[in-house]
């Protein structure tokens, strides 16, 4: 079973030698890593041809954002099973992928999805867990999805079921996830333990107009895959959030 990582990213010089350092770190043995690059203007590319050697395919042209540039990964992608692993990003440990395969030897399982925390950027400080153990596609309803790094998703959903909406400007992630867990029932998998430790910032979680922009796509990618919902139900996830930093910090090996 191959797996295929992909990473896109823009201008992320500052860290995509971590992004790619944890794929090849992996103990796993059929693995691919395809990086895609939005035509970065510092040196991203320069330390891309560095670590070449570790990098089944790489381009770099510009795109039309990030899950148009996700899209073009899908589609070079030759792996059975695809995960996504952003240029902010690592894998918390050497056996993430083994524990990934081990889970689809099922072959009902179509989907496998973890536990990630966010991190300052020494990697090791924890401002959040974002848990995923509890979640049902009921939840979907209420804004809470498991964490985009941590699904691996096999390739055959894509080709099934469609690729990532490009309309979307922050949530085509959980669009897709609606579409597939909800709407079409695809059999997953929780897999115990931290999968990915993600760097605070993304695209998702800055401030308070991406959050109000990331609320209204999540209401319509809900509405669009037959899930009845609304804003205020939606903004409730924000008090869960909250609640969290409250919570005792986990360990980060990727064991619970």
């Amino acid at each position: 079973m191959k797996i295929s990582v992909v990473t896109v990213c823009w201008n992320a010089a500052a860290t995509i030698e971590d992004t790619i350092r944890s794929v090849a770190d992996q103990t796993y043995p059929d693995v691919e890593h395809i990086v895609i690059d939005g035509a970065s203007t510092d040196s991203t590319t320069g330390i891309i041809r560095k670590f070449e050697s570790n990098i089944t395919k790489w381009v770099s042209e510009p795109d039309q954002g990030i899950y148009d540039a996700m899209n073009k990964g899908i589609a070079l992608a030759s792996g059975d099973v695809v995960g996504f692993l952003n240029a902010d990003d690592i894998y918390a440990h050497p056996e993430i992928l083994a524990k990934v395969a081990q889970v689809l030897r099922d072959e009902s399982i179509q989907a496998v999805y973890g536990d990630v925390v966010f991190v300052r950027d020494d990697l090791q400080t924890v401002v959040r867990y974002y848990r995923s153990h509890r979640f049902t596609a009921g939840k979907l309803a209420w804004g809470w999805m498991p964490p985009h790094p941590s699904i691996f998703l096999r390739k055959h959903m894509f080709e099934k079921y469609g690729l990532f909406k490009t309309d979307y400007r922050i949530a085509a992630d959980y669009e897709l996830v609606t579409r597939l867990f909800a709407k079409h029932g695809v059999r997953c998998r929780y897999l115990p333990g931290v999968s990915v430790k993600m760097r605070i910032g993304g695209v998702s979680t800055r401030g308070v107009k991406s959050n109000y922009i990331l609320s209204q796509e999540i209401v319509r990618a809900c509405r669009e895959n037959g899930i009845k919902t609304n804003l205020l139900k939606v903004s409730l996830k924000y008090a869960l959030k909250v609640m969290e930093l409250f919570m005792r910090p986990p360990k980060v090996s990727g064991t619970q």
